[in-house]
């Protein structure tokens, strides 16, 4: 805010104390500093808006709002109060009142470039794309230049992209954008690159791609030059969208001899060449081919042209991976087809191998081959592994110890095949004892490589590391065939590959997703933070947070992750609203469709809706998980599939409908109230009254649809890899009973409304009450029984993990804080009865005046509920005084595969998991506490 160039009149060196306090966050400073001037000089409206940031960082928000109406009523003409009142705008995230501002300056400077300019913008950042039009055709007539026609252009294809109208669009938005450019053209006024750009996104658009062809291929598309082959990329996806395969195949040929590493374009020329083989095409006799040279319209022809690539690589001054890659890809869609040509092209099994042997040391090998390992014969499989083995130089120090490598190259060749044996199944088939001898060897191979890293700074990574990730992956494999130890061999393996490579993301998302398996959140939060989550990555990663923070007791981190969240979804508006101004400004026009898709698309992000939906109620509504699966966890896995993710979704989406639902009913509890005059049903529906119950039931009925829906669902009795999308919580909010509780609390709202509407005359609805007061406790007694239990427990010298009994402890505190808003409901119709009926009792003075049985039901519920609470209460204490006795340095894990060098880390990782569910059940007990104080005020 300060930096401002030179001082234009003397009132700039008043306000500057103010800018400086306001940029260095002394906002009660600028406060009073701007009061000062205001005391003589009335009307300096900039200072007064100044004041106005102050009040608005202070948290005075009505009185910031006050204030900035006041200068902007004036219709304030000046620089300095025009660019303030942007800025309080902004924080105060009400865009909408700069482009008033601007409207309002504008009518009295029509001639200011400047404010034309920053109208348009303001019509920018609220997406008001008609006015943007309409701005900036005013601003190309004050100053005719072609940014600012350009930007009405662009405008008008922002509203065809935003028309719900997809006729509209193409018959109206579109045809007078083209019409806009076609008069430049004509008037030989086309001067940027940009301008190009917009002109074939219009006729793309309105798919005339023969037009857009021309004028790539024509005097304009000399101005395509910011990209490498800007130019040839756009006539490639014109010709294929005109089935012109001669030309594609011809370009994508001629561009692949200058380059023949360039693999997008090997796609594209098989693409083109099995297309004219299906239409039977040949070459014209005596012309050329097409347009853009030679065609191959055979196979003999493609094979032929691969081999001519490989030989050229040959001459090369560096190794060329693309035409190698090519051979193999021409391979597969051989066999696909059918054809027996493949042969020409050699033996896949053999192809590999010597791509291996060329570029085995480098990092890509690995995903290089695996796209092509489906070439190969299930029953060669071991035999490929051990050919590729036959060809690393490794040395063994002394007789049966494990060969090892010499230097870089040769570990990651190791590597490479190491990665390759797990891809193609062969650790798979091992029995258990195999499995934990290639542990052994693969942690022996980490920490030999580690001398490789030794000059290695903190944020690379070591050259070992996929040893130790592969390590655990098949200790995972283990833990989940019923190996309890193994899991507790993954955690300390990562964490002592965390402490040589401080920076490995995988290392950091495998411990954050074991460690929430287990249960333990408290080491997750730190875990995320040493991530440094960029940008998109807090909707993509972020649910590893808010899935697991709330479900397992730790409120406050949930509240801190959720709130850090909502923050970066709300910033999305404000951040991409800059991106679109910058890319109108630069004439990045093709990036601004893109922009409005990102923030749509973040706007309509799962877990946005998840974290948006958990902080307009209360901590107890739940936290459920992003259907994100990430490819980052699972490197050498075969397990994940596109199903997984569908079905997760579907799972997510379904239960974050059943927690909307039950916090759209809890919130439409007070709206209820109680009406002191009982009412009758046909008064009721004259006044409208009853629309607030006949909501809540309409919802009650939704819920009830949603549950069935999730239960059918559920029937599936789907299993998710143990790295792929992490189930919701909804299977436990079914199996424990938290689900029959929540829905009767509801029902029981019904009943007590329909109690207070029809007054105390009829016994059968008190029946009704005081059975569901019995049968709410039965069930909630229930609900605690399955929370019974040790969190961790020692069996055979192998540590057991409990989180369910965590998550059912949560489940009860949820249920129990819906039970006391009900009950709250339910004491505000019946205290006044009781109150009215005792006024009557001491006019008539009749002692002997039975009560009605509905105010004893509610009594001993009270009372049940409270005993029931404080047996929960002393439960959790019992389970925090085994935690803190439970001495975990004395248990020797069972497992031999624990080495000396392993222990300290053990240690770690249990005392973090023994610590995590202490803070859980601490928090638990606070929680209950307090709601065991509302019980007791619950004395009608």
């Amino acid at each position: 805010m300060a930096a401002r160039g030179h001082v234009q009149d003397p009132n700039d060196r008043r306000l500057r104390p103010i800018y400086d306090y306001l940029d260095n966050g002394n906002n009660k400073m600028a406060i009073q500093q701007a009061d000062k001037l205001l005391k003589k000089h009335k009307d300096l409206h900039c200072a007064k808006v100044l004041k106005a940031i102050g009040l608005q960082r202070t948290g005075k928000q009505d009185e910031a709002y006050a204030l900035a109406q006041e200068v902007a009523a004036l219709e304030p003409t000046d620089d300095n109060s025009l660019q303030a009142l942007t800025i309080l705008y902004r924080e105060m995230h009400r865009p909408e009142l700069v482009t008033k501002l601007y409207e309002a300056a504008v009518k009295k400077v029509p001639n200011s470039e400047e404010y034309h300019s920053h109208l348009f913008m303001a019509y920018a950042r609220v997406g008001e794309y008609k006015k943007m039009q309409q701005a900036g055709m005013a601003l190309y007539k004050i100053v005719p230049k072609n940014p600012y026609y350009f930007w009405s252009v662009m405008s008008l294809i922002m509203q065809s992209i935003s028309a719900q109208d997809e006729n509209l669009s193409k018959t109206m938005f579109l045809p007078l954008a083209e019409r806009m450019v076609e008069k430049m053209v004509k008037e030989d006024k086309i001067e940027a690159e940009a301008e190009v750009e917009l002109y074939y996104m219009i006729l793309e658009r309105l798919e005339k791609y023969k037009e857009a062809l021309d004028v790539v291929r024509g005097k304009l598309g000399e101005k395509l030059t910011s990209e490498l082959q800007s130019r040839e990329n756009k006539c490639m996806a014109m010709y294929k969208k005109l089935h012109r395969w001669p030309e594609c195949n011809a370009l994508a040929r001629r561009l692949l001899l200058k380059n023949s590493d360039d693999w997008q374009f090997y796609i594209t020329y098989f693409d083109s060449v099995f297309q004219l083989i299906d239409e039977s095409w040949t070459p014209p006799a005596e012309e050329e081919h097409s347009l853009e040279g030679e065609v191959h319209c055979s196979i003999e022809q493609a094979v032929s042209f691969i081999e001519e690539r490989i030989s050229e690589e040959s001459k090369s001054s560096r190794p060329l991976r693309g035409p190698y890659l090519a051979k193999l890809e021409l391979i597969r869609r051989l066999r696909r087809r059918g054809c027996n040509d493949e042969y020409k092209l050699g033996d896949p099994e053999e192809l590999m191998f010597q791509y291996f042997k060329k570029f085995g040391d480098k990092p890509c090998c690995f995903t290089d081959l695996k796209v092509f390992v489906d070439l190969l014969p299930p029953s060669q499989y071991t035999k490929f592994i051990r050919q590729l083995l036959d060809v690393i130089p490794l040395a063994a120090a002394a007789e049966n110890e494990v060969a090892l490598p010499g230097d870089i190259k040769a570990l990651q060749q190791h590597l490479c095949v190491v990665q390759l044996s797990r891809l193609l199944g062969i650790y798979h088939a091992m029995e258990k004892k195999q499995k934990l001898a290639v542990v052994r060897e693969l942690m022996l191979r980490y920490r030999h490589g580690l001398e490789f890293g030794k000059s290695c700074l903190k944020t690379e990574l070591q050259f070992s590391d996929y040893y130790c990730l592969l390590a655990v992956h098949l200790l995972l494999d283990l833990w989940l065939e019923g190996e309890e130890a193994a899991v507790w061999q993954c955690l300390t393996l990562l964490e002592e590959g965390l402490s040589h490579s401080p920076s490995n993301a995988q290392f950091k998302l495998l411990l954050i997703r074991i460690y929430c398996r287990l249960g333990a959140f408290e080491p997750v939060s730190e875990l995320y933070s040493s991530l440094d989550a960029k940008h998109i990555q807090h909707d993509t990663i972020g649910y590893l947070l808010t899935r697991y923070a709330g479900s397992l007791g730790h409120y406050a981190a949930a509240s801190q992750s959720c709130n850090f969240a909502l923050r970066f979804f709300h910033s999305n508006q404000k951040d991409t609203s800059e991106y679109i101004i910058q890319a109108y400004k630069y004439g990045a026009f093709e990036k601004i469709p893109e922009f409005i898709a990102f923030r749509n698309r973040l706007n309509s992000s799962l877990h946005f809706a998840q974290v948006l939906q958990l902080l307009t109620g209360e901590l107890w509504v739940g936290f459920c998980a992003w259907s994100i699966c990430l490819k980052a966890l699972v490197p050498f896995s075969r397990d994940i599939s596109e199903e997984h993710r569908k079905l997760s979704l579907e799972e997510e989406t379904l239960w974050l409908r059943i927690r909307s639902l039950t916090l759209r009913l809890v919130s439409g509890l007070p709206t209820l109230g109680h009406t002191i005059q009982p009412k009758n049903s046909e008064k009721t529906a004259e006044n409208g009254v009853s629309s607030k119950i006949d909501t809540i039931r309409a919802l009650l009925q939704q819920l009830e649809a949603a549950v069935d829906s999730g239960k059918k669902f559920l029937e599936q009795k789907i299993q998710y890899p143990v790295l792929g999308p992490p189930p919701t919580r909804m299977a436990g909010f079914f199996s424990n009973g938290s689900c029959q509780c929540q829905t009767s609390l509801f029902y029981l709202v019904s009943d007590i409304y329909e109690l207070d509407t029809n007054g105390l005359g009829k016994s059968e609805i008190q029946e009704r009450i005081g059975n569901s007061f019995k049968s709410l406790v039965e069930r909630l007694t229930d609900l605690f029984n399955k929370c019974k239990g040790d969190l961790i427990e020692v069996r055979d010298g192998t540590l057991k993990t409990h989180p369910n009994l965590l998550e059912n402890l949560v489940f009860f505190v949820e249920t129990i804080s819906i039970a006391l808003w009900v009950s709250s409901y339910c004491d505000s119709v019946l205290r006044p009865f009781k109150s009215n009926l005792q006024k009557k009792k001491k006019k008539k003075k009749e002692s002997s005046v039975a009560m009605p049985p509905v105010f004893t039901h509610f009594l001993d519920y009270v009372t049940e509920l409270q005993t029931l609470t404080s047996n929960v209460i002393d439960h959790i204490k019992g389970l925090e005084i085994i935690l803190t006795a439970l001495k975990l340095e004395e248990l020797s894990l069972k497992d031999t595969l624990l080495l000396q060098e392993e222990k300290k880390f053990t240690k770690t990782v249990q005392g973090k998991v023994q610590s995590s569910y202490h803070h859980s059940v601490q928090e638990i007990g606070e929680l209950l506490k307090k709601r065991l104080d509302t019980i007791k005020k619950l004395k009608i």
